[in-house]
């Protein structure tokens, strides 16, 4: 897009209205651009960004007790900090950094003001109930695909502790100083350069095998490439991610929900969602991919939104099986 976002200036936004904000800087400190902005419909903040964090101490994103969500990012324009807060109606963002305009120009995707939760009709007691209790669900769209593709590589075949642990400790180490006020503990990812020349040692010392860290240096020497996937239809940005070896169906979808907040983007290939999905729908706690996609063919083009509202609904199998066994190759 042509220019710099100006707030004062632009006006119509998809989903809702923009509104004036109160002022650039001043009202919210050193360096901050604010925006304001009303959705054409409920937006609860924790439910729609809420798959943006990865683990309770994530570096890169934090909730406040006044209900605000802070998190960062490495945009087109530059490393940046934002703030999202409600008050009524109202959302109101500030940002800090050379990317804070890209930030705000992007708010309303991030709130889901391109998502349209009136497309989806539930077909099972359990999802219809689940929907009915958040009205305020909305699928994020970030724009931005490295930065959930690697924490996502992360993950792969590994226990969520484990995963977290890694991320924590990259992006911290390799990452910078997020703008801003936010204070010491959040950080901006690496760039796609510092990613791929990160050693092999500190990728041992932070417990991701050769494996995993090597589909990330691929990603991250192919960042431009991948990025432009955010403005792809769904099967055109599968297969732009999938061409990278190490990036197979689990991976792509797990990124794709966030970064182009797809609303069938399911995810298949993993551990535990298709025992899930069958238990809640079905009743069945063996179920496997192909089974879970037949449960939820009558949700076709909104299955991962099918599947969030069955996750948010609880209705878990109970366990039976030990927990996935942890492994530490940090240590040796």
């Amino acid at each position: 897009m042509a220019g710099r976002f100006d707030p004062l200036t632009r006006a119509a936004v998809r989903g809702g209205r923009t509104d004036v904000p109160a002022g650039r800087g001043a009202a919210a400190g050193s360096g901050a651009r604010e925006r304001s902005w009303t959705p054409a419909g409920p937006v609860d903040l924790g439910l729609t960004l809420g798959p943006l964090r990865r683990g309770p101490a994530d570096p890169t994103f934090r909730t406040t007790p006044d209900g605000s969500v802070w998190r960062t990012g490495r945009t087109p324009q530059g490393p940046a900090t934002l703030r999202v807060s409600r008050a009524g109606e109202l959302v109101h963002a500030e940002a800090w950094g050379p990317g804070a305009d890209w930030f705000l120009e992007q708010l309303p995707a991030l709130l889901g003001a391109a998502d349209d939760p009136a497309a989806f009709v539930p077909r099972h007691r359990l999802v219809h109930a689940s929907h009915r209790r958040r009205p305020g669900l909305r699928l994020t769209r970030t724009g931005l695909v490295l930065e959930s593709l690697i924490p996502t590589v992360l993950e792969q075949k590994v226990t969520a502790d484990e995963a977290y642990r890694a991320w924590r400790r990259l992006v911290r180490q390799y990452g910078e100083p997020a703008p801003g006020p936010a204070g010491p503990d959040l950080y901006v990812v690496p760039a796609p350069r510092t990613w791929a020349m990160i050693p092999s040692w500190d990728w041992h010392k932070a417990g991701v095998d050769a494996k995993r860290s090597a589909t990330i240096v691929r990603a991250a020497r192919l960042a431009n490439r991948l990025e432009e996937a955010a403005a792809m239809d769904l099967p055109e940005a599968v297969r732009r991610l999938e061409a990278v070896p190490g990036i197979g169906p689990w991976t792509s979808a797990e990124t794709l929900q966030r970064s182009n907040g797809h609303p069938d983007a399911i995810t298949t290939g993993d551990l535990h969602l298709p025992g899930i999905i069958g238990y809640a729908l079905a009743g069945d706690r063996d179920t496997d991919d192909a089974a879970m996609l037949e449960l939820l063919a009558p949700y076709a083009g909104q299955r991962h939104r099918a599947a969030r509202l069955v996750l948010l609904a609880g209705h878990t199998p109970p366990r039976r099986t030990p927990r996935m066994p942890r492994g530490d190759i940090g240590r040796f």
